[in-house]
């Protein structure tokens, strides 16, 4: 006999003992074998059940009943496990697996809508862009250490950017909402202009071109079409050059209408250069009779500027008072110390107006007005006054 033989009837005689011993125990010997350990994951979130003598194989998280059999395939058990709604919850956190979705109110018109809320970091930076252009905020801000923090404890998911990125973010949007308006302005027969210039505090030359036309809905819109620093002389060809050079950059030379300046004469020589050009290309709307219009605002300040010769030496008078208070921070905390120890109920703080408006000059009179009593009281305290 060989080895080999042997050995299968030791291990048969090993089977047999074994059999023996199940029959004594009262264990079905078939039942035993097949009562090895389950190993499909599955049985960590089901468990087997006897239902009216059949076999079941029971969901932890919703207490579903379905089919299963001794050795059966698992198949339909991993799949009711994906489209459990009980079981969705408790996988939010998890790397793997469905987690559940967050709600947020999007606002469209007016009209509040329940969606699913995704994080988008380029919404984000979108938006980003848009509160530090709207509010003027430093481009340095965005990498200060609180800021985010601050972004961090709304979403943990933000991530902060430089200075430079959101500067060419700024300027990606700039661009972007040009080329929009652009063909916005592409549809329109007609544009209405107004040109403002003035001279700044540090003696820059500025003009200013807005742009009034109505939409293809007919709702009036008003955009600044160029803000630029203007070179001096201020000389009528000048200023002609800067707004023909803005016309013809928006694709609009041949669509003005009408344009307001101011009564200075270089506005005149101006108007009058404007004018011949779009007759020249037979462009002048409505035969050029309501081409330059005036703008009322300058007219009525000349006017009130006129009426206020009348009383010019005690407006000067008022204003250098003004002046004189407003160039020591001593002398006018001491002109504060005297509102409050006279228990004024004002709350306004003087004004120097600008001579050239008369609404700055009407607010600085009516600040001085209310504080009357106070000039004389400080003239006792103030020998220099």
């Amino acid at each position: 006999m060989s080895r080999q033989t042997k050995a299968n009837i030791v291990i048969d005689m090993e089977n047999v003992d074994k059999d023996d011993e199940m029959d004594e125990m009262g264990i079905d010997a078939t039942e035993a074998k097949t009562s090895r350990k389950k190993r499909s994951v599955v049985w960590k979130e089901f468990e087997i059940i006897t239902n009216s003598g059949d076999m079941k194989a029971r969901c932890n998280h919703c207490k579903h009943n379905l089919a299963y059999k001794k050795g059966g395939a698992t198949t339909h058990l991993k799949r009711h496990l994906k489209l459990c709604t009980p079981r969705k919850p408790t996988l939010v956190g998890k790397d793997k697996g469905p987690k559940q979705s967050l709600l947020s109110f999007d606002v469209t018109e007016g009209d509040e809508m329940l969606s699913i809320f995704k994080y988008d970091k380029g919404k984000v930076r979108e938006e980003l862009v848009k509160m530090f252009i709207v509010h003027e905020y430093p481009f340095w801000m965005v990498e200060h250490e609180f800021f985010t923090k601050f972004c961090r404890s709304l979403n943990p998911k933000y991530e902060p950017f430089k200075r430079q990125t959101l500067k060419l973010d700024c300027m990606k949007m700039y661009i972007y909402e040009k080329e929009s308006l652009k063909l916005a302005l592409a549809g329109i027969n007609k544009i209405i202009l107004t040109s403002y210039l003035w001279t700044s505090n540090q003696s820059i030359g500025y003009m200013c071109l807005t742009g009034h036309f109505l939409d293809s809905e007919w709702k009036l819109q008003k955009r600044i079409l160029n803000f630029c620093p203007l070179e001096p002389p201020h000389t009528g060809l000048a200023i002609v050059d800067s707004i023909s050079e803005c016309l013809i950059d928006w694709g609009i030379e041949d669509k003005t209408s009408t344009i307001t300046l101011d009564n200075a004469s270089s506005n005149d020589l101006a108007v009058r250069v404007l004018k011949e050009n779009f007759e020249a290309k037979e462009k002048l709307h409505f035969g050029g009779k309501i081409f330059h219009v005036r703008c009322y605002a300058h007219i009525l300040n000349l006017m009130v500027q006129d009426e206020l010769t009348e009383v010019r030496d005690l407006i000067e008078n008022i204003r250098e008072s003004v002046k004189y208070l407003k160039l020591s921070p001593s002398r006018l905390y001491k002109f504060n110390e005297i509102v409050k120890s006279l228990k004024l109920s004002t709350s306004k703080r003087l004004i120097l107006d600008v001579p050239t408006r008369w609404n700055s000059t009407y607010a600085m009179l009516e600040c001085a007005l209310e504080n009357k009593s106070v000039f004389s009281r400080y003239k006792e305290r103030d020998y220099n006054y």
